[in-house]
C-alpha cells in the first residue's frame, strides 16, 4: 500500500510504499543552501477551460460559481482567483427582480483604473444573470483579491468594444470560441470606480 508520509493521505503526489509492508522509505530531500525545492504550478490551456466550461453547461457554471465565491472570499483570491493565466474578480450586482445582492466570479482585465468584463456565459444561449443585472442597475461592487471597490458599469460600444474584446481575447483566448457558439450579442462591460 502506498501513502504519503508527510500528509498521511493516499492522494498526495509524494506517494511512497508503506513501511508496514516491509519497505523502508528513503529521506525526502531538504531545502538548503545547495538545494532548492521548486514549485511548479500546472496551468491548463485556454482551450481546455473552454471545453470544460462548455461541457458542464449553464447549470454546471452556476454551481461552480456558487462554490467559487466563498472560497475566493475566504482566501482573498489566492484560491479560485485565476482561470489559467486570467485573473478573476467577484462582481456583486443587485438582482433586477429580487433586488437582493448577487455575487458571481468573472474573468476581468485591467484598463488603467477601469476593469473590463465580458458577459459571455461560456457561449450559452442566455446571457449571464449578472450582465442583465448590470444593464438594469449599473451600480455594483467588485472584490479583487482582498480589496473591495464600488463601481459603475457601462456597456462598451463601437471601436472601444472591438479594442477591448481583442485585448481580453489576448488574455483569455476562449472568448472567440464562446462567440462562435451563440447567436446573441455578447456584452463587454467597463467598470469604472465611483
Amino acid at each position: 500500500m502506498f501513502r504519503c508520509f508527510e500528509h498521511r493521505e493516499r492522494s498526495c503526489r509524494r506517494l511512497r510504499p508503506d513501511p508496514a509492508a516491509g519497505w523502508r522509505p528513503r529521506a525526502l530531500p531538504r531545502a538548503g543552501p545547495t538545494r532548492r525545492l521548486r514549485y511548479s504550478a500546472t496551468v491548463l490551456s485556454d482551450h481546455a477551460y473552454v471545453r470544460l466550461s462548455t461541457a458542464i453547461g449553464a447549470a454546471g457554471l452556476r454551481l461552480v460559481g456558487k462554490a467559487n465565491v466563498p472560497l475566493y472570499r475566504l482566501t482573498r483570491g489566492r484560491l479560485a482567483g485565476r482561470v489559467g493565466r486570467s485573473p478573476v474578480l467577484l462582481l456583486t450586482t443587485t438582482g433586477r427582480r429580487s433586488t437582493q445582492p448577487r455575487t458571481a466570479p468573472v474573468l476581468y482585465m485591467r484598463d488603467g483604473e477601469r476593469l473590463v468584463v465580458i458577459g459571455s456565459n461560456a457561449g450559452n444561449a442566455r446571457p449571464p444573470a449578472w450582465s442583465l443585472n448590470l444593464e438594469a442597475n449599473p451600480q455594483a461592487a467588485v472584490q479583487v483579491g482582498g480589496r473591495r471597490t464600488a463601481v459603475r458599469a457601462r456597456v462598451a460600444r463601437g471601436d472601444e468594444r472591438a479594442a477591448l474584446w481583442r485585448r481580453m481575447n489576448q488574455q483569455y483566448a476562449g472568448f472567440d470560441e464562446y462567440r462562435a457558439r451563440t447567436q446573441r450579442d455578447i456584452r463587454v462591460f467597463v467598470l469604472e470606480p465611483r
